[in-house]
């Protein structure tokens, strides 16, 4: 990233892998680093009302890409503040506006983020994978038997396709395991 940073006026970094395999954990440690921006593909899934059929279909469909590209990417290159909208999915609903002033360095976070509609936009790609035991360890830790259930039989399958079929680890700079 230092040797990026030097070279360029903006770098953007995306961190995807699977679910608890520490993608939050690295983008706030860097953040600790740095002094730079964080955007979590987490707020950018798909509302109720673009849950088609062939979106769900679609590898990688269940996040809402066109939007993060319209919102943050071309945010990032216009250079000037903008904002963006967080959508809950617990709620359901967009709850609030971020606003973002560009830095030189910002980290998107999450999988999905190496999204083939966004990956060209990246200037470092990282990927984190972790052991299924241990994710579901994880996952269970942090978000309790009910959620833990549905990454398990919704989730988790639905981003392994994403991995597998897209081939997203090894379009990655650096791929660790943790």
């Amino acid at each position: 990233m230092d040797l990026l940073l030097a070279q360029k006026d903006q770098v953007l970094v995306a961190i995807d892998g699977n679910s608890g395999a520490g993608k939050t954990r690295l983008a706030a440690f860097l953040a600790s680093l740095y002094h730079c921006n964080v955007f979590h593909m987490d707020d950018f899934f798909l509302p109720p009302a673009l849950k088609t059929a062939a979106r769900l279909n679609e590898v990688g469909g269940n996040v809402d890409y066109h939007r993060f590209k319209n919102e943050v990417i071309s945010g990032l290159q216009s250079g000037r503040p903008f904002q963006y909208r967080v959508y809950d999915c617990h709620a359901e609903a967009f709850t609030r506006w971020i606003t973002v002033h560009p830095k030189p360095l910002n980290i998107i976070e999450g999988v999905y983020s190496l999204h083939p509609t966004l990956i060209a936009h990246y200037d470092l790609k990282i990927f984190l994978r972790v052991e299924a035991a241990e994710q579901s360890r994880r996952i269970l830790a942090r978000n309790g038997p009910e959620l833990h259930r549905r990454f398990l039989e919704e989730w988790i399958p639905l981003e392994n396709r994403y991995f597998q079929e897209l081939g997203i680890a090894e379009k990655c700079d650096f791929v660790f395991s943790t």
